[in-house]
């Protein structure tokens, strides 16, 4: 089989995916069930609310709203590739050429173009200034912590750690979405 069958029924090549196909609602269902850290973590903490947590950070910093749904949708190709840890994507090529071609798609999809440099480098602060913060709340060994080298990152919001049910962090994700396309994120989209 070459395809996935996605939450809403669509068919899609991950390799080779159609842009048309990628749909808000089947990558906030189905980031609200993939947990955070290949679940190496105290509880359960989906990879929804990390991007809901990155989204409101990058508000609270007063960027852009296209850089909020940037970060909001930020690993929005693991709803359909899934991920692998960063010591081990290292050494995959094809797989990090595979995840870019599909994060592309999916900016594209929901922002009209790909990522400028500036707006990558500010969802990439975000993200790992959420990932440490996350691991020192959500790790049991702070060790994971050390090998960053620096000390937790102050974020501007205040990021939601609790386990919370999937639906809830679905919805969440969805209005968080759609109220950032509301303050006219794309002109005509």
């Amino acid at each position: 089989m070459e395809y996935i069958v996605t939450y809403s029924g669509e068919k899609i090549t991950p390799i080779e995916p159609n842009i048309s196909q990628i749909h808000i609602e089947d990558i906030a269902h189905s980031l609200s069930m993939l947990c955070r850290a290949n679940g190496h973590i105290d509880r359960f903490f989906s990879i929804a609310q990390h991007s809901i947590n990155c989204a409101n950070e990058a508000k609270a910093r007063g960027f852009s709203t296209r850089v909020q749904l940037a970060c909001l949708i930020h690993d929005g190709s693991e709803a359909y590739i899934s991920d692998i840890t960063r010591p081990v994507k290292h050494y995959l090529t094809d797989y990090k050429i595979i995840e870019k071609r599909l994060q592309d798609i999916i900016y594209l999809r929901f922002l009209g173009t790909e990522l400028s440099d500036d707006e990558f480098l500010r969802v990439n602060q975000i993200d790992n200034d959420l990932l440490i913060n996350e691991f020192d709340v959500l790790c049991r060994n702070k060790e994971i912590i050390r090998c960053y080298r620096k000390p937790v990152p102050t974020l501007l919001s205040t990021p939601n750690f609790d386990t919370r049910d999937f639906s809830e962090v679905e919805t969440e994700f969805l209005k968080v979405y759609y109220g950032i396309m509301h303050a006219g994120l794309v002109q005509g989209r």
